[in-house]
């Protein structure tokens, strides 16, 4: 948002919650759940959605429709082919689409895996501009009614957060996702620093800010503090894999730490100097992805493999090599 349109934004909810903070804070979420427009902006995104594209472009395309009018799309690969495979399912994060998890997507796929992956509503091909918790989870839920069960999931930022919901059955009247491994890049483990952050931005006063939270729970069925996907992740049994990268700038590596002290079935990686948006990319966290899902593998405590002698911090991106020289 530039800031001729966060001021006018701004003097628009002085305005209305002056007059109605409910009415106020009801705008403010319909404001928040607003997604980006589809279109990549800047060199930089065009050539990686292009180059996305190209790799998806031979996948298979579905419609998913959800209740209430909403739709998502998902596209597979290898799917249909007869014999016992893997099933995966990979999920953007907020304002991006499959076109940017398109290696994680060719990767998986190379291994013979039948691959789905999501556009959320309000992003990619599913069209629309609204989007949701809720919506995110149904996107889910619809995904594997569709198609099958799947052996493991993975999701980058809003995406990895939406899986975890899922995956707990946090929300109600929503069944949790039946799903083996779960995979979280880059994402959050809460939710209120979103929408206080939001407030503030928008300039709501106490009341509308209560007014907009009200909005989350009257359309997910849980209240704001009960979003805390990192407590779920500690309570799952199966196991997690958490990659963050300590300088991301969108989503605090505070959120993977609280999930690496979850529990024993969740072990953490730092990416450091991907980013938040690299790193889905990166050729050492795609390599991390194929060993945790690779059933042949022994099974590594990872949490401990940044860590080395005379209490030298390796960087993730170093680990191979370091391993082979040891």
């Amino acid at each position: 948002m530039s800031n001729f349109a966060l001021k006018v934004t701004r003097l628009g909810f002085s305005a209305l919650q002056a007059a109605s903070p409910d009415l106020a804070g009801r705008a403010a979420f319909r404001l928040f759940c607003r997604t980006p427009s589809p279109r990549p902006k800047g060199t930089r995104a065009k050539a990686a959605h292009a180059a996305g594209a190209a790799r998806l472009a031979g996948a298979e395309r579905f419609r998913l429709k959800l209740a209430g009018g909403a739709k998502a799309h998902a596209y597979r690969l290898n799917g249909g082919a007869r014999g016992k495979r893997k099933r995966f399912l990979v999920a953007h994060g907020w304002g991006s689409s499959a076109e940017y998890m398109a290696e994680v997507v060719s990767m998986l796929a190379a291994t013979g895996a039948e691959v789905v992956a999501l556009d959320f509503p309000g992003h990619g091909r599913a069209g629309g501009r609204f989007l949701h918790m809720r919506l995110a989870v149904e996107t889910i839920l619809a995904a594997e009614a569709r198609f099958g069960a799947f052996d493991a999931a993975i999701g980058h930022s809003f995406g990895g957060a939406a899986l975890m919901v899922s995956a707990s059955g946090l929300l109600p009247d929503a069944a949790p996702l039946n799903v083996e491994r779960l995979i979280l890049v880059g994402a959050p483990s809460e939710m209120r620093w979103l929408f206080t952050g939001f407030g503030r931005m928008v300039g709501l006063r106490p009341a509308a800010q209560t007014a907009l939270e009200n909005e989350v729970h009257r359309v997910t069925g849980r209240r704001l503090e009960e979003f805390d996907a990192a407590g779920a992740a500690g309570k799952l049994d199966l196991p997690v894999l958490v990659i963050h990268a300590e300088d991301d700038k969108e989503v605090s590596p505070a959120h993977a730490r609280r999930y690496g002290a979850a529990g024993e079935g969740v072990r953490l990686l730092w990416a450091n100097g991907f980013g938040h948006r690299r790193i889905v990319s990166a050729a050492p966290v795609l390599e991390a992805i194929a060993m945790f899902l690779d059933d042949s593998r022994p099974e590594q405590d990872v949490s401990d493999e940044n860590i080395k002698k005379d209490a030298e911090i390796i960087p993730f991106f170093e680990l191979p090599a370091r391993r082979a020289a040891l």
